[in-house]
């Protein structure tokens, strides 16, 4: 673990926000995925097809997201990612 931590560098207000949209997006691609269920209505083809290509969408979406934002936060710090020089 590094000596330093997200506090003291300033990461968690620049990852809350993203964050926040992450897991929104991941809860309304759940909901509409959910909703989107051929079995429990029948629909359309296209409609369903459309229902589950946006869940899908949101749901890669807000993945995304977190992971850039937990990538941001566990980051190793600058100075340790530079080569020593001799």
């Amino acid at each position: 673990m590094s000596g330093t931590s997200c506090e003291q560098r300033g990461d968690d207000e620049a990852t809350a926000l993203p964050a926040a949209l992450g897991l929104g997006l991941l809860a309304v691609g759940g909901w509409l995925l959910t909703t989107a269920r051929p079995w429990h209505k029948p629909g359309s083809p296209l409609t369903l097809g459309l229902g589950w290509t946006v869940s899908g969408a949101l749901l890669v979406a807000g993945l995304s997201l977190l992971t850039h934002c937990v990538r941001t936060v566990h980051r190793a710090p600058e100075a340790a990612r530079e080569p020593a020089e001799d």
